[in-house]
């Protein structure tokens, strides 16, 4: 592509928008997670970070008080008091809390937390929320009080022992999804800043380059310049733009994005390390010992050892 026709945009007018600098934190969800938790927001307060990636789980939160921007794909809601979200796990999401007051509960779902329930599977796949579009509800007050007993029961019932406790969550799961859908009023969303849509487009491609096919299927790396040139612009100001609002150049993301694919394949797979290097794009595998070693402290072979020993 000819550089002198990329266009190379103003970096204050894009920063003049309703985020902090840097704004988010790149998160992706933990490889070792439990397929359910739930948690009081005002216990546990989200901090502002960007999920490009939660490995298939369904997200759902509530706010009884305080307010946050959440943005679904390329969708953006001013959320407050009375709201809740719906977010699909293929879905960018990032959140930034407005306020220093914080109400709720947020609870995160794999489709294998359902095991033999597949009604259930089948419910959050065709719920009409799980989409950017109508990713949030607004709840009457009424409604929102119902919504949060429902979380505060499905909290207790997590942190018991009853035998049955599986069966009580999936009933108050269902009636959350009941009540919103009988609320039927979506919040109305609006149009992300430029600036947002490029980053979203950057970690959007990072993602679909680490979609392993197979052992013997390796991945192809990108770097930061062919990065841009997909989004069709120049590969210092997509660095700089990046580095901006996430405090981390676009070198650094792919590698950290490298690392957790390695963790992912290391403790999920019983390729061995030969192969988990092929797969990830290296060469030779002393080049990845070398790059994992570095970036985590220790050899992938001991990384292993530990994983499958807790």
């Amino acid at each position: 592509m000819d550089q002198s026709n990329i266009p190379r945009l103003e970096l204050e007018a894009f920063t003049q928008v309703n985020f902090k600098v840097p704004f988010l934190n790149v998160e992706q969800y933990p490889y070792d997670a439990s397929y359910f938790s739930i948690k009081n927001r005002q216990q546990h307060p989200v901090k502002d970070y960007i999920s490009p990636n939660r490995r298939q789980f369904y997200k759902i939160f509530h706010i009884t008080s305080g307010t946050g921007i959440l943005t679904v794909g390329l969708h953006q809601y001013f959320m407050s008091a009375g709201d809740i979200s719906f977010l699909h796990p293929d879905e960018i999401m990032s959140w930034q809390t407005t306020s220093a007051e914080t109400g709720g509960h947020f609870c995160l779902i794999h489709p294998h937390y359902f095991e033999q329930a597949t009604h259930l599977v089948q419910l959050f796949r065709q719920y009409p929320y799980f989409k950017p579009a109508q990713a949030v509800v607004q709840l009457s007050d009424n409604q929102s009080i119902k919504v949060n007993q429902y979380f505060e029961a499905i909290l207790a019932e997590e942190e018991g022992q009853n035998e049955d406790k599986k069966q009580a969550i999936f009933l108050h799961l269902q009636l959350i999804l009941l009540e919103a859908q009988r609320a039927g009023k979506n919040l109305a969303d609006v149009a992300v800043p430029d600036s947002y849509r490029y980053i979203h487009g950057f970690l959007s491609l990072l993602e679909s380059a680490f979609q392993t096919d197979g052992a013997d299927t390796p991945v192809k790396i990108k770097t930061a310049a062919e990065f841009a040139e997909q989004l069709h612009v120049h590969p210092n100001y997509l660095n700089s733009l990046v580095k901006n609002q996430t405090g981390k150049p676009l070198r650094e993301h792919i590698q950290e994005r490298l690392l957790y694919e390695a963790k992912v394949l290391l403790t999920q797979t019983d390729w061995d390390i030969k192969n988990v290097s092929y797969v990830l794009g290296f060469s030779e595998q002393a080049a990845f010992t070398s790059f994992f070693s570095k970036k985590a402290g220790m050899s992938p072979s001991r990384f292993r050892e530990k994983a499958m020993a807790v």
